[in-house]
This record gives C-alpha cells, sequence and structure tokens, in this order.
C-alpha cells in the first residue's frame, strides 16, 4: 500500500513541472546592464501582477547571459533587452521588441494576450484593459 501511495506521489511531482511549462506565461528577455529594463521595473513591474493581462500570462524573467532554460529553447532569437514573449502551450504567440513607454507597452501587451484562448475552448476573447472597464464581445 505504501509503494502505491508513493508511486502516486511521484507521478504527481513528475507531472507539476509540465502542466507549469504549459500555461501562459510573458517571458522578459532582460540585461543587467539594460536602461530600458529598468525604466520598466520602475514603470511597470509592480503594477503587471495585478492586471487582467499579468493574471492570464504571469511574468517570468529571464537574463540574456543565462543559459536558456530548455522549455525556452524553441524560441528565436532575443536580440535586444526588453524583449518580452508570450508562450501559451509551449509555443511563442508574439513579442514586444524593446520598451516603448508605458502607454504603449500596455496596448502592445493587451494585444498579445487576447491572442491566448480561453479555457472555455475555441473563442479568444480579449481582456478588458486596465484602463478600460468595458466588457467585450468574444470572437470566434
Amino acid at each position: 500500500m505504501v509503494s502505491v501511495r508513493l508511486f502516486a506521489m511521484a507521478l504527481l511531482v513528475s507531472y507539476l513541472p509540465l502542466t507549469s511549462t504549459l500555461a501562459a506565461e510573458l517571458v522578459m528577455f532582460d540585461s543587467p546592464v539594460c536602461e530600458y529594463c529598468e525604466q520598466w521595473d520602475r514603470e511597470i513591474a509592480a503594477i503587471d501582477p495585478k492586471t487582467d493581462e499579468g493574471k492570464r500570462a504571469p511574468l517570468r524573467r529571464q537574463s540574456i547571459y543565462d543559459p536558456m532554460p530548455q522549455d525556452l529553447k524553441s524560441i528565436k532569437a532575443v536580440i535586444y533587452t526588453p524583449t518580452f514573449v508570450l508562450i501559451d502551450q509551449g509555443r511563442e504567440v508574439g513579442r514586444i521588441s524593446g520598451y516603448p513607454g508605458e502607454d504603449f507597452f500596455w496596448g502592445f501587451l493587451e494585444s498579445l494576450v487576447a491572442k491566448i484562448p480561453t479555457p472555455s475552448g475555441n473563442c479568444l476573447s480579449p481582456p478588458p484593459s486596465h484602463s478600460d472597464q468595458t466588457e467585450r464581445n468574444q470572437t470566434c
């Protein structure tokens, strides 16, 4: 009986990383010497997790100087920092190269996140913007 429980726990633990890598996430490729990364940190970093976009695609940071993790090896080369790559189900949905300022960033991010399928199925439903609280129709 104990071995069955251990097997079940091992199976569950081995499955957890697989499910988390398939969830939508926004990967920020940054550099410790990037002034635009610092500007993004000042203007956006604290707000992002509280927005609809940040909740649908939580931020993950990756230094361009660190080795590329296995689950990000399929991403095309990143040249500029910061570069934000939206990943869903293990594939690249789109990217924002550079940091164009707070107003443009939110618009670009909203457009990218709108491409992520909703949990209900085949329709895409853009989340309401952090500045636009009106409801939007689903697009099928």
